[in-house]
């Protein structure tokens, strides 16, 4: 990364991370952004700048600093002394309990994004918050459980979200419960996938079947024409 683009950077996890306070009232709007930029001592025309494509920009930039905070984390934690379903819970965790101060300012964003048009950002968002995830837990897989896997996180962590954000108990307990409920259900799903797999390997395989029963008539045909 160039100096300027590091520059350009640093300005945009400034605007973004001081739009927060103000995003509860304002949602993400041009006003925030100006409000942000006072905040945060930048240029009146920073947040154009920073942010060319708009507020859809900028929700997409909290959204991505967000994951880069979670991986500079996992990093420096002992993950690879956790089972890998912990190392999956800690991490979803963790991702949430880093902005709880700012619940209301995610709680705009999610509306921001359920608003018509905006699907496909959600999805990107989302998509690449399982896959920051799975990546941080240790996740190498490349055939189709590349995708199972995070398609089946997207709808975990989307669900652990929502309930996080109406949790009201002390430490958020009841939202930590309900994602480990969520995880198990997961793991018995993936164990009776396997476990049907392995039942079906051991089936006859019905092309070999007929082609062999083909091949027999086919000898018995032949042999009686010898006779």
């Amino acid at each position: 990364m160039s100096r300027a683009s590091g520059k350009l950077e640093a300005a945009r996890d400034a605007l973004v991370l001081a739009a927060l306070v103000h995003v509860p009232f304002d949602g993400w709007s041009k006003k925030a952004l100006a409000a942000a930029a006072r905040d945060a001592g930048l240029d009146e025309t920073m947040p154009e700048r920073a942010f060319p494509g708009g507020v859809g920009e900028a929700v997409m930039h909290f959204s991505a600093l967000a994951d880069r905070r979670l991986e500079e984390e996992a990093k420096e934690a002992d993950l690879a002394a956790m089972r890998f379903t912990a190392r999956v819970a800690w991490l979803v965790r963790r991702r949430l309990e880093a902005w709880t101060e700012h619940r209301e300012a995610v709680r705009r964003t999610l509306a921001y994004l359920a608003l018509p048009g905006r699907a496909g950002q959600a999805a990107r968002s989302a998509w690449r918050t399982a896959d920051t995830i799975w990546h941080a837990a240790g996740d190498t897989s490349t055939d189709i459980s590349y995708y199972t896997r995070r398609a089946t996180l997207v709808a975990v962590y989307s669900a652990t979200l929502l309930a996080w954000l109406d949790d009201s108990s002390e430490g958020q307990a009841a939202t930590w419960a309900f994602l480990d409920r969520r995880l198990a259900d997961v793991g018995r799903v993936g164990k009776l996938r396997k476990e049907a797999e392995a039942k079906l390997k051991k089936l006859p395989n019905p092309v070999r079947a007929a082609k062999s029963a083909r091949e027999r008539i086919k000898r018995g045909r032949k042999a009686g024409l010898r006779g």
